[in-house]
């Protein structure tokens, strides 16, 4: 049964204070199968050259996979992570070639044709499930910070404001083969919102906060809202910024 919501979707991205752009941010459709979307944003690491080659390595990994990919009778679980462990193959070449420590997060999600919805990432690049102004998910960062909440030693709101919440614990191009986390959306329904973001973005808002902007506005629209709003809260000291917002609403029924 075909899933009875139309699809709007938008991407934004923004140097912020930085001098140069190292994220990277993807939204395409499948190049035949209808309803099948996938979005990546990815923060790259390692200086002016090699956080953009990392980051332009996760996208260009990404689409040819997912070109590729069968939505029909392959499995999507597969799909993301060989996009995951091919990317930080490529970037680890590219560091003993080039000489640089080019590292990226990966925040990936796929709408699959029946309504199924797959999430995966490594890094702090984070994504959101929302039904509304609710949110259903949202991915646990694999960082210093997010393995002292998971130890109980600190709380959630601390952790947000934690001096070392830029350490991470893993990401792609590392030596350690990338940690992955994996989220399976059984049923994607009109409501629905799914977000990719760089940690240049999620920093600056509380779950709530998102959830009220993408509930209320387009994806076109919260982009350059969120966007915009972040660049004001880090008071010229921002990240730069990407994001990915897909949003489900009601088919238009005839009568």
């Amino acid at each position: 049964m075909s899933p009875s919501y139309r699809i709007q979707a938008a991407t934004g991205i923004h140097r912020g204070d930085r001098e140069y752009q190292q994220d990277q941010v993807l939204l395409m459709p499948h190049p035949y199968a209808k309803g099948c979307i996938l979005g990546v944003v990815a923060d790259g690491m390692g200086g002016r050259s090699g956080g953009r080659k990392a980051s332009d390595q996760v996208m260009l990994t990404a689409r040819q996979l997912f070109e590729r990919f069968e939505p029909s009778h392959e499995d999507c679980t597969r799909l993301l992570r060989t996009i995951v462990q091919d990317a930080h193959t490529v970037i680890r070449l590219t560091a003993i070639a080039a000489e640089e420590e080019p590292h990226s997060t990966i925040a990936a999600f796929v709408v699959l044709p029946d309504g199924t919805g797959h999430f995966m990432h490594s890094g702090d690049s984070r994504l959101y499930h929302f039904h509304g102004a609710s949110q259903v998910h949202r991915s646990k960062d694999h960082s210093y910070v997010q393995a002292l909440v998971d130890r109980g030693d600190l709380t959630e709101e601390q952790a947000h404001n934690h001096p070392q919440s830029n350490i991470l614990l893993g990401c792609l191009g590392a030596e350690a083969s990338p940690p992955t986390g994996h989220h399976v959306i059984e049923r994607l329904q009109p409501g629905d919102t799914l977000m990719a973001c760089s940690d240049g973005v999620w920093h600056y808002f509380t779950s709530q906060e998102l959830g009220a902007v993408l509930e209320a506005l387009s994806p076109r629209e919260a982009s350059q809202f969120l966007i915009e709003k972040a660049r004001q809260r880090a008071n010229g000291g921002g990240d730069n910024l990407s994001l990915a917002i897909l949003k489900l609403e009601a088919a238009e029924t005839v009568a």
